[in-house]
């Protein structure tokens, strides 16, 4: 019988599913997904990659507007639970998506249910330019959303 890798995890939060890595372990939770150095809660996860030649995930945060977009590369063993769980949770948080010309407003639910409001404007779009169309979108998205 396989052992699972030994994770930390913040207080009341218990290991759903868990990889080995060289680094240390991968272990997702209810509520966040944890990386060596890193806790992300799944409404904060933008994209995950599995590279099955290269054994290694890739996982982008949301980030903050004007900074590069934080990304993680943890190289993995024997990830199968871990990467079922991830698709799960991240499908799971996704609220609410819609387009505006630039870019896309997005609504990611949390584990204890706030809503983070994003807007992800798409590569080599000014966001200045694009300002109030994101403006319009984010309104009429929250008004969707039950004006939260």
């Amino acid at each position: 019988m396989r052992r699972r890798p030994r994770a930390e995890v913040a207080p009341g939060e218990r290991v759903l599913a868990s990889a080995p890595s060289p680094e240390g372990a991968v272990t997702g939770t209810r509520v966040a997904l944890y990386l060596p150095g890193a806790r992300i809660p799944w409404e904060q996860v933008y994209a995950a990659d599995w590279d099955a030649e290269a054994g290694v995930l890739t996982v982008s945060e949301m980030g903050e507007w004007g900074s590069p977009r934080p990304v993680h590369r943890v190289p993995l063993e024997d990830p199968a639970r871990l990467l079922q769980l991830l698709r799960e949770r991240v499908t799971a948080s996704l609220l609410l998506q819609r387009p505006f010309p630039g870019g896309r407003v997005v609504a990611r639910r949390s584990a204890a249910g706030e809503i983070a409001w994003f807007v992800d404007f798409d590569d080599g779009v000014d966001p200045a330019r694009a300002a109030d169309d994101a403006q319009r979108a984010l309104a009429a998205a929250r008004l969707e959303v039950g004006g939260s």
